[in-house]
């Protein structure tokens, strides 16, 4: 067997693992979900019933209120008296501002992510000039970087830090092509929440120059952000570098 067919199956059973590992309203918040990514759920129109919605997936329909619910506050879906849930799809834009990150704001069919430094645990003093707390300190980080392409040209550099805290087997994840969101939400029970950023206008140093295939005079937007999180403690750094010559960024954080 290949290695793309290898990285292939293991990503099935990763992501199936996953799903088995959420209660029942988060799974089915996960498909519906990615149905409306996929388009099988097109915008505009409606989604099945509750009733045929617990049917479908042998759920009690309290458990599929609670999957709707989320899905109308990440702006999915919304309900209409009298209609039942309507589709809006999937959020649009280069989201790197928002909460629901990039790859859901652009698409994955859009958007390809290159893991340019796979995931290694390293020690730290501070976090993108974020400072951090003693016990941050002595558990250290999950540090990685990846490569950001949307239709095939590089927009987005970023560098992550996650305290290496009750992460099991995370450095051995594949996060080719993937959200870290999701990751995080689905394998980790750990949910974004909020946070905050630093926004500086800089110019390509040689790293981005290389990355983004640009002179050394190209402007650039630099984001450093400390993300928070549903678990006690638990942030999520990243530094992020914008190409947007293209694309113009927006969203709220």
């Amino acid at each position: 067997m290949r290695n793309n067919q290898k990285q292939q199956v293991l990503t099935r059973k990763e992501n199936m693992q996953d799903s088995e590992n959420l209660p029942p309203h988060k799974q089915i918040y996960e498909i519906i979900r990615n149905h409306i990514n996929k388009g099988i759920y097109r915008e505009g129109e409606l989604l099945p019933s509750e009733n045929n919605l617990s049917i479908t997936h042998n759920v009690t329909r309290p458990t599929i209120r609670k999957a709707l619910s989320r899905l109308q506050n990440e702006g999915y879906i919304s309900k209409q008296q009298g209609k039942g849930s309507i589709v809006k799809g999937s959020p649009k834009g280069v989201g790197i501002l928002s909460l629901r990150g990039t790859t859901s704001a652009v698409g994955q069919d859009n958007l390809t992510t290159i893991i340019t430094l796979t995931p290694e645990i390293r020690k730290w003093d501070e976090a993108f000039t974020f400072p951090l707390t003693q016990t941050e300190k002595e558990v250290g980080c999950i540090y990685f970087e990846r490569l950001r392409m949307m239709n095939q040209k590089p927009v987005f550099f970023d560098i992550t830090m996650l305290p290496n805290i009750n992460l099991p087997r995370f450095t051995q994840r594949s996060l080719e092509n993937k959200s870290l969101f999701d990751v995080l939400r689905k394998s980790y029970q750990i949910e974004v929440t909020g946070g905050e950023q630093k926004i500086l206008a800089i110019t390509a140093d040689e790293k981005l120059q290389h990355h983004f295939k640009v002179d050394g005079n190209h402007p650039v937007v630099q984001l450093n952000r400390k993300i928070e999180t549903n678990r006690y403690g638990f942030y999520i750094y990243s530094q992020v570098f914008c190409n947007t010559s293209e694309y113009a960024l927006y969203g709220t954080f």
